[in-house]
């Protein structure tokens, strides 16, 4: 995740800005709340399902516009597997909505009720206060670690072979993927590989539903990034997730402490595309040659 690297290094200034627009901050709570009429049952299921429904769609609708038309050109040159077919055809895209769909509505609103009812019985941060910004970046770190181990071993379970032919398999339909394939998967791929790990640190800490609603929303994010086929400047490095994908038995984890401890980043390490796995910090495209040596 790292999104959270960076706003680690820069936790000073964004701890300003947050303390300078506290008020502003509070109060869109505020603002919330009384969109639910303090109920929280209806901001825990129905706000958490709109919030990443949302935010899934209207930034994996962006990219999917992108690799319809393969539009606006200049884009292209970040590509990260440029001898792939693109642009994708629509019947390509809507095999993939028509799961991801299903897996939200189908699988994703009956965990919504289920993690809610687990963080009424837990327990959790109620007050109408939102938290300050240094127990906010605290727990993002231990979601973001907790997410990291889970998501791992649930992903090399999933790669056993008895497994991967059942339920993965259908992820890895793309070897070239883009940004709405995310969660394009088996159903109880998606409950336990998408759904949980995130959910783990914010039951474990308690969290209050904003930094909840943050977290999730990063993790979104980040996922569609990792699957949107490009590599753009500013964006955190896709690259690792993308040679997975390319080569099935690479990189299984989100931050690749896991892969390095496990040994499972060996041939990725010997690629051009490892070299290229660092964020970009100017306009002039890393991809210059094909995805090395693969």
């Amino acid at each position: 995740m790292p999104l959270y690297f960076l706003a680690y290094l820069y936790r000073r200034h964004l701890q300003q800005f947050w303390g300078a627009s506290g008020d502003f901050w509070q109060s869109r709570w505020e603002a919330v709340e009384a969109l639910f009429g303090g109920d929280a049952f209806c901001r825990g299921v129905w706000g958490t399902f709109g919030l990443t429904f949302a935010v899934y769609w209207l930034v994996g609708g962006v990219y999917t516009a992108v690799d319809l038309t393969g539009r606006p050109a200049f884009l292209l040159r970040y590509k990260m597997q440029p001898g792939a077919p693109y642009p994708v055809s629509g019947a390509q895209v809507w095999r993939v909505v028509r799961q991801v769909l299903f897996n939200q509505l189908v699988i994703g609103l009956p965990f919504a009720l289920a993690a809610h009812a687990l963080l009424e019985w837990r327990g959790y941060d109620r007050s109408p206060l939102l938290p300050s910004f240094p127990w906010v970046l605290f727990e993002l770190a231990v979601c973001v670690l907790i997410e990291e181990a889970a998501f791992y071993y649930c992903h090399r379970l999933l790669h056993h072979p008895r497994l991967y032919r059942h339920v993965h398999k259908r992820h890895h339909e793309w070897t070239a993927p883009i940004a709405i394939t995310a969660v394009y998967c088996h159903p109880v791929e998606h409950a336990l590989c998408n759904l949980a790990p995130p959910l783990l640190g914010v039951l474990l800490l308690g969290s209050h539903p904003a930094t909840a609603w943050l977290w999730f929303s990063v993790a979104l994010l980040s996922s569609l990034n990792a699957h949107s086929g490009f590599h753009l400047p500013f964006f955190p490095s896709p690259e690792a997730h993308d040679y997975h994908h390319l080569r099935f038995n690479q990189n299984f984890g989100v931050l690749g402490v896991l892969d390095r401890l496990h040994g499972t980043d060996r041939q990725f390490r010997q690629t051009d595309a490892y070299r290229r796995h660092l964020l970009l910090l100017s306009l002039a495209p890393l991809i210059g040659t094909p995805s090395g040596k693969q």
